[in-house]
């Protein structure tokens, strides 16, 4: 059975996620290290985002994909509602699609590997939904073919060198997507501890596929 204040607790945690990192994603890390510019790699929202699949996973071992997928879709419409206020139009809508079908994806894959070990779920979840979100999020926000959507960010669009290092140029935001995703995968994996941790609180409910504890 549904515990709807546990339900509009997961909605309300994804919501502030997905709103803090629409605003975040908007202010490129300040400094540098090892003459690599931060700004050219970075944004804030890259170490934010990935709790939005602790949060899809903990509610997928606990109550299963269908509600899941409840919680994404409540969490995808009031984040972009109030996006709209903490960024551009562009921005939001670029993140609500991205975490509308990273978050799916990510609901898929766990939902397979479930009953394998632990840690298998959550890992290739968060990655392959990660990889997806970070694809469609930087395209549709930064890509020049998307100014239809809303008009185009010049620092994003500005050549450097790729991932800092490189001498080949590129625009700045194929090194955000680059980098956004390396970020991505690394909290990921950090944010196995959390879960490994949750998952003996926030046991199975009743009707709850089961998981490999």
């Amino acid at each position: 059975m549904l515990n709807t204040r546990l339900f509009a607790t997961y909605v309300a945690v994804m919501t502030l996620v997905v709103v803090a990192s629409n605003f975040l994603v908007q202010f490129p890390l300040p400094g540098s290290i090892a003459g690599m510019q931060l700004g050219d790699l970075l944004t804030w929202g890259a170490f934010t985002y990935p709790a939005a699949f602790l949060v899809t996973d903990l509610t997928n071992r606990q109550f299963g994909p269908k509600i899941a997928r409840r919680v994404v879709i409540c969490g995808f419409a009031v984040a972009v509602l109030i996006s709209v206020m903490v960024a551009t139009p562009r921005i939001a809508i670029a993140s609500g699609s991205a975490f509308l079908f990273g978050q799916l994806l990510d609901i898929s894959v766990f939902n397979r590997l479930r009953r394998q070990r632990w840690w298998r779920a959550p890992l290739a979840g968060s990655l392959f939904g990660s990889a997806l979100d970070t694809a469609i999020f930087f395209s549709l926000a930064f890509a020049p073919v998307f100014a239809f959507i809303g008009p185009n960010d010049p620092f994003a669009l500005e050549f450097s060198p790729i991932l800092g290092i490189f001498a080949t140029e590129a625009p700045r935001w194929i090194s955000w997507t680059l980098g956004d995703l390396v970020v991505k995968i690394l909290v990921g994996l950090v944010l196995l501890l959390p879960y490994g941790a949750l998952m003996n609180v926030l046991k199975p409910m009743p009707g709850a596929p089961s998981a490999r504890v």
